[in-house]
């Protein structure tokens, strides 16, 4: 195996414990749900690692920013097929509570990776923006990096 740097990430070891723990609850789903929710909630599970370790491996600052935003957005995909596979009545609560540590702390590890890379790619706007901009408000894909030109000499496109 490659020894790669995103293999020594605590984000990275927390995520692989979370696709384990997927496996091992979905292996008790029934039998109508094997290539339904099982396969939907372990392919999510995969891709958090997944995009994590890709994001880790470009050189681009936009691109890791990409690959980590995939990473934490298929952290919420297992985190909803949870709760609905709760809804169902697949999983009980005290049967995933060594599995509700993982997305939260994912999650937050995450989030502050993109926000790092944030910052890092126009450093003339304070974080504290650009963390509002980027977790609370969604505009428009066409108006999703407008930056003033006079802020920063490379505008996002």
């Amino acid at each position: 195996m490659l020894q790669l740097a995103h293999k020594k990430l605590e984000v990275y070891k927390i995520s692989l414990d979370l696709v384990e723990e997927v496996y091992r609850l979905t292996k008790a789903f029934p039998k109508e749900e094997q290539f339904v929710l099982v396969t939907q909630l372990r392919r999510a599970a995969i891709s958090v690692c997944s995009n994590l370790a890709e994001g880790a491996a470009r050189h681009s600052k936009p691109e890791k920013k990409r690959f980590y935003e995939i990473s934490r957005s298929s952290l919420v995909e297992v985190d909803t097929q949870i709760e609905l596979s709760m809804a169902l009545e697949y999983l009980k609560k005290n049967e995933i509570e060594k599995l509700e540590s993982f997305p939260g702390s994912v999650f937050r590890m995450l989030s502050k990776m993109i926000g790092n890379l944030i910052s890092e790619h126009n450093p003339h706007i304070p974080l504290s923006i650009f963390h509002y901009l980027a977790y609370y408000v969604r505009p428009p894909q066409h108006l999703r990096f407008f930056v003033p030109v006079e802020c920063s000499p490379h505008i996002a496109g």
